[in-house]
């Protein structure tokens, strides 16, 4: 049996780990380059921090949308239906500029995870920044494990998720503080230390994740209406919560004021 793949990639302002289990074929080599050029390709079309890229010049009126790549128009339509469905709590317009960002990320992933899968990477775990798509098994009969970082002491694990076919996304103010904005009040949000989200689409669950973290305490009542969605969240006291469906995921060490959905 040939070798899995292990790729590490520096792109959109931060670190891509491609973790390949199924055995390397030249077809699933080929994807691997594919599914980098793709992630390449977003920066060039979405980074906020590059000068030409579509969205900037988008902007700063240089350019209209239909002058943009087409998946510029596919995006901000996709934002504008999670900042209706979710009360303003997701914006690609927070303070007072077009950044898309809080989706594009998640959904670069989801589809470099695709192109992996078609090509027979099975079972696949790539994460960009701490946000994770899975496919299939950590070997056979085995879920995937991944542990996520308590936002008081980012050496020790809050939680363990297990599973397969999973998305997980988490937001927070451990790494770059208070940085998430909230699009309905412009004021940092700052009601959790840290909240994550799981699901199966890493498109959803990454902008749901950001705009879940800017709902603070209101989070937990309005993500265990969406069917597959289960949250765990960290206050900036320790305080911890979680979604009903949660426990099934996720190992939950003990931890003063923990609790589980009432």
């Amino acid at each position: 049996m040939s070798e899995s793949i292990r790729h590490v990639e520096h792109v959109m302002g931060t670190v891509f780990s491609f973790d390949v289990r199924s055995p390397r074929t030249p077809e699933i080599t080929v994807a691997l380059a594919e599914a980098v050029a793709w992630l390449h390709r977003v920066d060039r079309v979405f980074s906020t921090y590059r000068e030409d890229s579509d969205v900037s010049r988008l902007a700063r009126g240089e350019i209209g949308l239909a002058d943009c790549d087409p998946d510029v128009a596919d995006v901000l339509r996709r934002c504008d239906e999670l900042e209706r469905g979710t009360g303003g709590a997701f914006s690609a317009r927070a303070a007072g500029r077009l950044d898309p960002s809080g989706l594009v990320k998640g959904w670069a992933i989801e589809r470099a995870s695709t192109i992996l899968h078609d090509a027979g990477a099975r079972d696949h775990c790539l994460n960009g920044g701490g946000d994770i798509q899975l496919r299939g098994e950590a070997a056979p009969g085995e879920p995937w494990r991944i542990g996520l970082a308590d936002p008081a002491d980012p050496a020790a694990l809050a939680a363990v998720v297990s599973g397969t076919d999973l998305a997980i996304a988490t937001s927070g103010t451990a790494e770059r503080g208070h940085h998430i904005v909230d699009p309905r009040t412009g004021r940092p949000a700052a009601a959790l230390a840290s909240l994550t989200l799981v699901g199966r689409h890493l498109t959803e669950i990454d902008a749901l994740a950001t705009a879940a973290f800017v709902m603070g305490g209101a989070a937990r009542e309005w993500v265990s209406t969406r069917p597959g969605v289960e949250a765990f969240a960290v206050a900036p006291g320790g305080t911890r919560w979680w979604t009903p469906g949660f426990e099934r995921l996720a190992l939950l060490p003990a931890a003063p004021g923990a609790s589980g959905a009432p």
